[in-house]
This record gives C-alpha cells, structure tokens and sequence, in this order.
C-alpha cells in the first residue's frame, strides 16, 4: 500500500500510438461527467467522477492536449444540458488549471496557489476568512519543493483547481465570511480525497492505456518481409 503513494510519473504517452485509448478515455470521461459524488457547497451542483479523472489527461497526453480535451467534454455537456448559468461558467475553467499542475512538473505552478492567496484577502469578505485560504500553501509547497511522486502532485492539482475555484466563487458571489469559515473543515476531506482519486485514476489510465495498446499491437497482422 505505501508503495503506491510513492508512485513515480513516467513519460507522457505518444497520442498517435495511443489513439484508440485516448478516445475511449475521451468517451468514458463524458460518461464520468454524469455520476456526481460530492455536492458543491453553496451551490445546486457536484463535483463528479470526471473531476477525478480530467487533471489525468495533461500528465498522460501533454498539458495542450489534455486541456483542449477536458474543455470540449465539458462544453458539450454544457450544451447538452443548456445550463447557461453563471456558476455553470464558472466551472468549466478550475479544472484546467488541475491540468496544468498536474501535466507541468515545475516551480511555475506554485504561482497558482500564490495568486490565488493574494486574491482571496484582497476581497473584503475573503479577508474575514484568511484562514481559508492558507490550503493553497500545499500547492505551492509541492511545486517549490519539486516533488514529483504522484499522490502529492495530485493533492498540489486538487488545491489548485479548489483555489481558482475559491476565488472565481467568491468574486461572483462573495457570500459571507461566516460561510468561508465553515468550509474550512469540510474542505479537508473533500480534497484528500479528490487528491486520492486523482492519483489512483493517473495510475490505472496509465495501466489501461499501455495493455490496450499492447493488446492492439499483437492483433495486427504481422507483414511478411520481402527479401
């Protein structure tokens, strides 16, 4: 079991190589979008298994790839539904920078979490809960102190899309700083684990990606050489 949590990234997987799992990823993804499993506090919706599995595409694929893939799974189900709503907006954007964080193994993505702190106690209701905002320490603690096994990453990417979200959410609603402080607690659990899920998601699409590869590969009709 300790093993896992000392799980290591390996090379980003060739897209042309890995077409067939790429596309299948992209299918099971929007199926993912529909199975909620944690209700987004002050609001009517939840996070999802697709919140698990989107930051994976940037560390599988390349950060460009998995961003543009993540976006056009959320903008169709946005146009499925027809939820044109504010807070519907809002949430496509968070998760791409879970992307990032997760896909850029560099000190660059603290910035993330930093901004995102300076920008919570500049809000005059943010400064009533100043606390809140010291999760996003994690985040850039991670990226500066270079850590690269894959459950701490993943906690770096679930607080980095938590705190762009944090602040999107409180620029647009503001709420109370009574309401920021009750979040303090809930928010513990809830990204330990987003950040487990993360992970373990990383470690099997990596798995499913590779064996159904492999698989392909030796069903291909081997030519025969001309001599």
């Amino acid at each position: 079991m300790f093993s896992f949590f000392k799980n290591k990234f390996g090379n980003k997987l060739n897209l042309p190589n890995h077409g067939l799992s790429f596309t299948l990823m992209v299918s099971l993804s929007f199926i993912a979008l529909q199975i909620p499993f944690h209700h987004v506090m002050g609001s009517d919706g939840s996070f999802t298994l697709f919140d698990l599995m989107a930051p994976t595409f940037g560390a599988l694929f390349g950060t460009t790839i998995g961003m543009v893939s993540v976006l056009f799974v959320n903008l169709l189900n946005l146009i499925l539904k027809g939820q044109y709503t504010l807070m519907a907006v809002i949430r496509l954007f968070p998760v791409l920078f879970a992307i990032l964080y997760f896909s850029k193994r560099n000190r660059y993505v603290s910035l993330i979490g930093i901004v995102c702190m300076v920008l919570f106690n500049l809000h005059p209701v943010g400064r009533q809960a100043w606390q809140y905002s010291l999760y996003w320490l994690i985040p850039a603690l991670v990226a500066l102190l270079r850590v690269q096994n894959v459950f701490t990453r993943a906690m770096g990417a679930t607080f980095s899309q938590h705190a762009v979200g944090s602040v999107a959410f409180l620029y647009a609603y503001g709420y109370t700083g009574e309401f920021w402080q009750g979040l303090i607690p809930v928010v513990a659990g809830e990204r330990l684990t987003m950040g487990l899920g993360i992970a373990v998601t990383y470690v099997a699409m990596k798995a499913f990606a590779k064996l159904a590869e492999g698989r392909i590969r030796v069903l291909k009709p081997v030519k025969a050489k001309v001599k």
